[in-house]
C-alpha cells in the first residue's frame, strides 16, 4: 500500500480559512446589495455551493485522503444549492478494508472542515455500510438520493449510486414520505398561513416542492420540473409556476438567512420587517411593509400546497397503477374515482364554465367524498382564465353559488375547498383581496381569509346537532332559525374589507349590498345581512365594556337591533366571530356577558319596561331560598343586605348574593378584611370575594396580590356599603397551574384566602409595579397605549378606558395611580384580547373635576400602562 500523503501544514489551513471566509463573504454581500429577484438568489445559491466544492476539494487534496475514496455532497447540498446558514452534508465515501492509519486521515479532513470554518455534518461509510443504514432510515435514503460527487473516485461513486438505486422501492418510499410530510404539516400548525411560518418546513415551503422530486426521483420519473412535464406529470403551465413560486420562497429564505446572520428560517415577527424593506418594501396607510411581505409569501405557499397535492397524487396513482381503476358515474360531468370527485374530461371547465361551481355543489351533495382527484384539482388550477369577469357575473353561477351555500351539510368543506382551489377568490373577487392578508393585532392567529372561514365553521356548527355540546345556547337558537344561509353569507362579508384603511364594518357594508343586489336576495334579507357586516363588533363592544345592569345600556342596544331576529342573528355572529379569532380569546365569562346581554336586550325588545325593584325582589326571593337550602337561619342575610345598594343586586344573581350572604354570616362590622374564594360557577378559575374597611388602595393592593400571586383578573365588580366596606367580587385565573382544573383550583383556595387578607391588611406603602416582561409578538406589534376619560350619560361618575399591550402587573400599576390621586372604583370590566387588554372602569373622585389634574392623572396612567423597554 502506498504512503499516506502528508497533511498540509497549519499556515495552509488558515490562508484557506480567509480564502473561504472572505469568498462566501463577497458572495454574500454583493446578494444583499443586488435586487430582490429569484435569479439572485439561485444565483447566489449555485455559486456559494461551488465555492464549498473548491474549498472541500482543496482540502481532500491536501489532506491525506486514502486512494479510491470519493467525497459525496448529499441533502440540499447535493442539489448544488446552498443558502448562505445551511449546513453542509457529506458523506465520504471509502472502499473496503482501509486501515487505521487512513482512517486517521479521513478524521484529519473533517476536523480541517471544521477548522477553516466548514459547519459540515458528515457521515463515513463503504457502499454496504450506506445502503444497510438507508434500509433503515427514510432519512438517510432521502439525503442519498439527492448525491453529487465533488471529488475522489468516480467508480467508488458510480457503484453507490447504483448500490442505492437498486435498493429503494418507489412504493414504500412514497409511502414513507407521504406519512413524512403529513406528520411534518401537523408539527408546523397544518396550514400554509401560520403568522410565523417556517419557509422551508411549513406547509407549502420549500420542502414540499422538495418532496415532489424526490418521490419522482425514486420511481424514475424525473429529476427536474422539465422532465416531469416531458412525462405528462405536469403541464407547461404548472412548470412555470413551479419554478416562479419557488424562486419566490428560495429568495425569501436567502434574505432571511442573510438579515439573521444565521440558520433561521422562520418569518419570525423580529425580523419580518427587516426582510421586508430588504424587497424594498414600504409601509402605506393600510399595510404595514411586512405585511406586503407575508402576503406575497402566503400567496407563493398557498400555490405550492395546490401544486404539491396535484402532483403528489398524480404520482401516486402512476406508481400503484390506480389510474386506470374503474369510476362510478355521479352525472354526465362528474364521477366518483375511489371517494374522490374526477371530472369526466380534462377540458371540461373550459366548454363548460358553470361545472366550475357544480364542482362544489356536487362535492357538497355526495357526503362520501373525501377530496377532489389530482385530474380535477389539474383541471381547475389550469382553468383559471376562465374565471373572468363573465364567469362572475354570470345568473346560473350566482345561483349555483347560493346554492352551495344552501346546502344543508359539507357547507364549510366546501368554501375551504373552493378557497384551497382559488375559485372562491375568482369568483367573490372582494375575497381575494384578502387571501393571504396578515393581521398584527396581537389577538387574530389567522389570515384574514382563514379567519372568515373559521367563523363561517362556527356559525355552521350552530346548525349542526352532533356539535349542540360545544354551543348549548347558540345551537338552540339556531335550531328556530329559518334561513341559515344569510348567516353563512354575513360570516364571509363581516371582514372582507380589512386591510384598506379606514372602518371595515363600514367598507364591508358595501360589499356586502353588492353581493345581495348582484345575487338577487330580497330586500329584507339584505338589510339583515348589511346591519349584520356594519354592527359585527357592537355586541362584543357593550358586553365586554359597558354596564349591564344599567337600564339605559340595553334601552340603546333593544333600539339598535330593533327586533329579536336581528338580535339573535347578531348573537350568532358575535359568538361565532369570537371564537374564530384565536383559541385564546374566547372564554366562559365573555360567553356569559354575551348570553346575558342577549337576554336582558330580549327582555327589552319584548316591550317590558325596566322593573327594578320588582327584579331585585325576585333575585332575594331566589336567593333566600338558597340560602334556606344550606340550613341557615331565617333572616342571616338581613344585617348585611340592610347596607348594600340597589346596584349590588342588580349586578349580582341570585347564587352569587346568596354565596356572599353565607360568607359574611356574623361577619359584617367585625372591621378587618374577609376574604373568601371558591371555584368558578362560569369557565376555569376562582372567584374571589373581598369585604373590607374601604380605603382609597384597597382595589390596588388587591390587585397587587393577585398579580403577585400569579393570577390574571378576568372580571371585578366594586361596591361599597352604606356602612363604609367595601364588598368586591373577583373573576380570577392562573397563569401558574399545569392543568388549570377545577380539583387544582380548589387546592388554591385556602392559599388564597389567607395571603390576601394579609395583604389587605398591611398599612406599608404600596411597593413599585413590576415592569413585567412582554412576549416576543408585543414587541414586534406593540399597541400604542391610549388612555380616555370622560362623563358618563348622567354626569355622575367618570369613564375610564385603557387600551394596551398585554403584560402581567398591568392592571395594579393602572390601580396604583388609581390610588395614588384618591379615585373611587365604581366598576371594572376587564376585558383581554389575544395580547391586548382593552379595560374600562367607572370611577369618580374629586381630582377628575379640575382639568389640571385630570391631564395629570391621564399622562400618569400612560407611563404607567406603557410597555417595558425591550
Amino acid at each position: 500500500m502506498s504512503a499516506v500523503v502528508a497533511p498540509r501544514p497549519p499556515g495552509s489551513v488558515a490562508s484557506l480559512r480567509a480564502r473561504y471566509r472572505d469568498g462566501k463573504a463577497a458572495l454574500v454581500e454583493h446578494f444583499r446589495e443586488s435586487r430582490a429577484t429569484a435569479t439572485a438568489a439561485s444565483r447566489l445559491l449555485r455559486t456559494l455551493a461551488r465555492h464549498v466544492d473548491a474549498t472541500l476539494a482543496s482540502l481532500w487534496e491536501h489532506a491525506g485522503m486514502p486512494p479510491g475514496a470519493a467525497l459525496v455532497a448529499v441533502g440540499g447540498y447535493g442539489r448544488g444549492e446552498l443558502f448562505p446558514h445551511s449546513d453542509i452534508d457529506v458523506l465520504v465515501l471509502l472502499p473496503e478494508g482501509l486501515n487505521d492509519a487512513w482512517r486517521a486521515a479521513v478524521e484529519g479532513f473533517i476536523t480541517a472542515c471544521w477548522d477553516i470554518g466548514l459547519e459540515i455534518g458528515s457521515s463515513v461509510r463503504t457502499v454496504e455500510e450506506c445502503t444497510a443504514e438507508a434500509a433503515r432510515d427514510v432519512t438517510v435514503q432521502t439525503a442519498l438520493l439527492e448525491s453529487r460527487l465533488v471529488c475522489g473516485t468516480r467508480r467508488l461513486f458510480a457503484a453507490f449510486r447504483e448500490a442505492c438505486a437498486s435498493a429503494l422501492d418507489p412504493r414504500a418510499f412514497l409511502r414513507a414520505k407521504m406519512l413524512e410530510m403529513q406528520q411534518r404539516h401537523v408539527k408546523y400548525e397544518g396550514t400554509p398561513y401560520a403568522l410565523e411560518p417556517n419557509c422551508k418546513e411549513s406547509p407549502g415551503g420549500l420542502r414540499d416542492l422538495q418532496v415532489v422530486i424526490w418521490v419522482a426521483r425514486a420511481a424514475g420519473l424525473g429529476r427536474t420540473w422539465s422532465e416531469l412535464a416531458s412525462k405528462g406529470l405536469i403541464t407547461p403551465f404548472e412548470v412555470t409556476q413551479l419554478a416562479k413560486n419557488e424562486g419566490t420562497l428560495r429568495l425569501i429564505r436567502a434574505r432571511l438567512h442573510t438579515i439573521a446572520g444565521r440558520r433561521e428560517d422562520r418569518l419570525v415577527f423580529d425580523l419580518q420587517t427587516a426582510v421586508a424593506e430588504s424587497f424594498g418594501y414600504k409601509p402605506t396607510k393600510g399595510q404595514r411593509s411586512s405585511e406586503v411581505l407575508m402576503h406575497r409569501y402566503y400567496w407563493a405557499a398557498k400555490a405550492v400546497t395546490q401544486l404539491n397535492q396535484i402532483l403528489m397524487l398524480n404520482i401516486e396513482e402512476r406508481i400503484s397503477g390506480s389510474e386506470a381503476a374503474p369510476m362510478r358515474p355521479i352525472n354526465a360531468r362528474f364521477l366518483d374515482r375511489a371517494g374522490t370527485l374526477e371530472v369526466a374530461r380534462d377540458d371540461l371547465y373550459e366548454d363548460n364554465p358553470h361545472a366550475i361551481l357544480e364542482t362544489f355543489l356536487v362535492y357538497a351533495q355526495n357526503p362520501g367524498m373525501q377530496g377532489l382527484s389530482s385530474r380535477t384539482l389539474r383541471a381547475l388550477y389550469n382553468a383559471r382564465t376562465v374565471m373572468d369577469r363573465n364567469f362572475r357575473h354570470d345568473p346560473v353561477n350566482r345561483e349555483l353559488f347560493l346554492d352551495i351555500l344552501r346546502q344543508p351539510r359539507g357547507v364549510t368543506h366546501a368554501m375551504r375547498l373552493m378557497n384551497q382551489t382559488s375559485v372562491l377568490g375568482r369568483y367573490l373577487w372582494v375575497f381575494r383581496r384578502i387571501v393571504g392578508r396578515m393581521q398584527h393585532d396581537l389577538f387574530h392567529v389567522y389570515t384574514v381569509d382563514q379567519h372568515i372561514l373559521m367563523v363561517l365553521r362556527n356559525m355552521r356548527r350552530f346548525f349542526i346537532p352532533e356539535h349542540a355540546h360545544e354551543y348549548p345556547f347558540c345551537s338552540q337558537l339556531a335550531a328556530q332559525w329559518d334561513a341559515p344561509w344569510l348567516l353563512y353569507v354575513a360570516s364571509l362579508f363581516h371582514d372582507v374589507a380589512k386591510g384598506r384603511g379606514g372602518d371595515h364594518s363600514e367598507l364591508g357594508v358595501v360589499e356586502a349590498r353588492r353581493f345581495c343586489r348582484d345575487h338577487g336576495i330580497a330586500r329584507e334579507d339584505s338589510q339583515l345581512v348589511e346591519f349584520l357586516v356594519r354592527h359585527h363588533l357592537t355586541m362584543s363592544r357593550i358586553a365586554q365594556k359597558e354596564d349591564l345592569a344599567d337600564a339605559g345600556v340595553i334601552a340603546n342596544f333593544a333600539e339598535l337591533v330593533g327586533s329579536e331576529r336581528r338580535l339573535t342573528a347578531l348573537y350568532l355572529l358575535t359568538v361565532a366571530d369570537i371564537r374564530g379569532t384565536s383559541p385564546k380569546v374566547w372564554n366562559a365569562w365573555k360567553g356569559k356577558l354575551l348570553e346575558d346581554l342577549y337576554r336582558l336586550t330580549l327582555r327589552a325588545l319584548g316591550g317590558a319596561r325596566p322593573n327594578l325593584d320588582a327584579e331585585i325582589e325576585a333575585c332575594k326571593q331566589e336567593a333566600r331560598q338558597n340560602l334556606a337550602l344550606h340550613s341557615l337561619p331565617r333572616g342571616i342575610e338581613e344585617p348585611l343586605w340592610k347596607t348594600l345598594e340597589v346596584s349590588y343586586f342588580a349586578r349580582h344573581d341570585a347564587a352569587d348574593i346568596a354565596w356572599h350572604a353565607r360568607s359574611l354570616a356574623g361577619h359584617v362590622a367585625t372591621g378587618k378584611p374577609i376574604v373568601r374564594a371558591r371555584p368558578s360557577t362560569v369557565g376555569d378559575g376562582l372567584q374571589v370575594l373581598v369585604y373590607s374597611p374601604d380605603r382609597p388602595d384597597l382595589f390596588a393592593r388587591i390587585c397587587g396580590y393577585f398579580d403577585s400571586a400569579g393570577f390574571s383578573i378576568q372580571d371585578a365588580k366594586i361596591h361599597t356599603t352604606r356602612a363604609g366596606y367595601a364588598l368586591d367580587t373577583f373573576q380570577v385565573v392562573s397563569t401558574q397551574l399545569e392543568t388549570g382544573s377545577a380539583s387544582e383550583y380548589r387546592g388554591l383556595i385556602s392559599l388564597v384566602e389567607t395571603k390576601a387578607a394579609q395583604a389587605l391588611d398591611s398599612a406599608g406603602p404600596l411597593p413599585d409595579p413590576s415592569r413585567g416582561r412582554v412576549s416576543r409578538r408585543v414587541r414586534s406589534f406593540p399597541v400604542v397605549p391610549r388612555v380616555t376619560l370622560h362623563p358618563d350619560e348622567r354626569a355622575q361618575h367618570w369613564l375610564l378606558t385603557v387600551s394596551a399591550s398585554d403584560r402581567s402587573g398591568l392592571l395594579y400599576a393602572v390601580a396604583r395611580v388609581l390610588a395614588s390621586n384618591r379615585i373611587n372604583l365604581q366598576l371594572a370590566k376587564v376585558s383581554t384580547l389575544g395580547e391586548r387588554v382593552e379595560d374600562t372602569f367607572l370611577v369618580d373622585g374629586p381630582a377628575l373635576q379640575q382639568p389640571k389634574l385630570q391631564l395629570r392623572i391621564e399622562s400618569e396612567l400612560l407611563d404607567a400602562v406603557a410597555a417595558p423597554a425591550s
